[in-house]
Formats: structure tokens, sequence, C-alpha cells
């Protein structure tokens, strides 16, 4: 399932290509055809990541909420803009050449740099890629759309998301409201001590509030795990009694990682590294986390092997020495 930075990084990709348009909204698949009759037409007003959901405002007043879930995706098309991060890596997120990088005028690395066609696809959900350039526009859709969006350059695709709705002001007001802080939106001291007390008052385990939506935005199953090892805190530890020092260097180390992310395109966890170890954390998941997907391997501190459990019905990687 997508986390955090990657909403984040959806969003801003909407923000850039589709904000200010008029966008025409279908639903290729007929399930979202209602919905979609109450955007088509009108302009994108603006594009909101909180956690783990998307919100598109238009200019009638409406907004359209994604979840994408697990199986959700979007993928863009057209003359589109993507972070250097995707271009210079031919797709694979993170795998950068920023020697060789070209920016636009906009600071950013346009898909029509480098000699590269100027309508592409690009894939977003939990990993992003580049696909194959497009000879026509728009491309035909693939697969079960659940919504198009199309302005006269960008498209945009989505398929198989836990939930898509057109939502009234209010509506989406009482869906953030019943949200945790995200440190992207506001890393103030108010929303720091929103989650320290969320986390104070509970008898769960803290592995199981850190995945708690009301409790904190965005963490899912791989930032869950590091930020427990980065901590040194068990898994297993009730909410209360995690000491409040150590529960906001959590919400400080969220805000943190989530910020790499964002920038990177990578849920990158490890710190302080050489530039050849940074090249690699970022090419390769295997030298990119402390612990996640490392179950029965030393720890990279203690040598203790990484235990692998289930915790709220998904797996949990931690190290019982470090995290005692």
């Amino acid at each position: 399932m997508p986390e955090g930075h990657s909403v984040h990084r959806i969003a801003r990709q909407f923000a850039r290509n589709f904000v200010g348009s008029r966008v025409a909204v279908s639903s290729p698949q007929g399930r979202f055809a209602s919905g979609a009759s109450e955007l088509d037409g009108h302009t994108m007003t603006d594009a909101r990541a909180v956690g783990k959901q998307m919100f598109l405002e238009f200019d009638n007043g409406l907004w359209l909420r994604i979840h994408l879930g697990i199986y959700g995706a979007w993928d863009f098309a057209g003359d589109i803009t993507a972070d250097a991060t995707v271009r210079s890596a031919n797709g694979r997120m993170g795998q950068t050449n920023q020697a060789g990088t070209v920016l636009d005028s906009a600071g950013e690395d346009s898909l029509s740099s480098m000699g590269a066609p100027r309508r592409t696809r690009l894939r977003m959900a939990e990993q992003e890629k580049l696909e194959e350039p497009i000879t026509e526009f728009p491309p035909e859709p693939i697969g079960q759309v659940r919504v198009r969006l199309l302005t006269d350059r960008a498209v945009a695709d989505l398929r198989g998301p836990t939930a898509c709705e057109v939502l009234r002001p209010e509506q989406v007001d009482a869906v953030i409201a019943k949200l945790g802080p995200d440190p992207q939106l506001d890393s103030s001291e108010a929303a720091e001590e929103r989650f320290v007390a969320a986390v104070a008052k509970k008898p769960t385990a803290i592995g199981l509030l850190l995945m708690d939506q009301s409790v904190v935005s965005g963490i899912g199953n791989v930032y869950r795990a590091e930020l427990l090892f980065r901590a040194r805190l068990n898994p297993h530890t009730p909410g209360k009694s995690v000491p409040t020092d150590v529960a906001r260097a959590l919400w400080r180390d969220w805000a943190h990682l989530l910020d790499v992310g964002v920038r990177t395109g990578q849920m990158l966890t490890m710190d302080d590294l050489d530039d050849e170890a940074y090249a690699l954390a970022l090419a390769n998941r295997a030298d990119r986390h402390w612990v996640y997907k490392r179950e029965g391997l030393p720890c990279r501190v203690c040598g203790t092997n990484i235990v692998l459990e289930e915790m709220g019905s998904r797996k949990l990687y931690w190290c019982p020495k470090d995290q005692a």
C-alpha cells in the first residue's frame, strides 16, 4: 500500500499538471459514471494529500476523494513533468545521477528534457515507474480505469482504488477531522502535541498505534518498522508506557523521513551515508533500510538476527536485542 510520501508526490503531480486547467472527467470502466458527471468540464483548483488520502478540488465546490488502498494506482500521460529522481533513473525512483540531470526553467526535470519524447506515461502507486512513450494523445485507457481526468495536455487514469467518491466541502472536513496529524501539512508544536497526547492515553501497542491513521497520518508497514528501530523501541510497548520524550522523537523522526521520501521518491531510512552508500541505498531496497524485509539477517547494529512476526495483520520486522 502506498505510504504517505507517495500520496504527497501524486498530489504534487496534480498541482503541477492539472490545477488551473479545465478537466474532462469520465469513467471508462463505468463504475464512477455518476460521480464523473458531477465534475466533468470543471476546473481543478486544488490538490491536497493528507496521509494516505488525496483530495482534488473543482471550481463547482466539489472534491474528488481518493484512497488508493492496496491495489490502487494512477497513470499519468502526456506533456507532464516529473522529478529528477524519475527522469535520470529511467523510471526507477531514486537511482539518480544529479550531475547529468537537466532541469527546466522551474527547476524541475521535464520529461521532454535530454531528448526524451515529449509525451510519456508515468505510473504512480507504491512505486513510481516511467513506461513506454505514447505516440498519440490521449492514449486509450488500459485496463479497468475507474476515473479518467483529461486536459488538453495531460491525462490521469485511476485504477483499483479503495475509495473514489465526490464530496462536498463539509464532508471533506469531516474526513480530514478523523485523521491524525500529517507533518507535511502541519509540523507545528500543536500537531506534535496532538500525536504525543494520542499515544500517551492508549494501552495499545505502539507498533499498532503508528499504523492507526487517526493517531498519525501516512505511516505504513515500512515506515513503522524503521521508525521503531531508529527509536530503539519495542513494538509491543503500550502507548501509555512510551516516555514522552520518545514519543516526541518519533513524531520528529517521522517528519524527517516523510520529507526525505517526498523529495527522493524513496523510503530511505538510513542517515549519514557517504556518497557511495547513498547511491546504493537509493538504487536498492536491500541497502536502504535498517530492518524492513531483513528477517533472518543480522542486525546492522548488533548482529542479532532480525525477527519477523505479524502485528495488526501486517508483517513486522524488528531487532529483539536493540529493541528489547
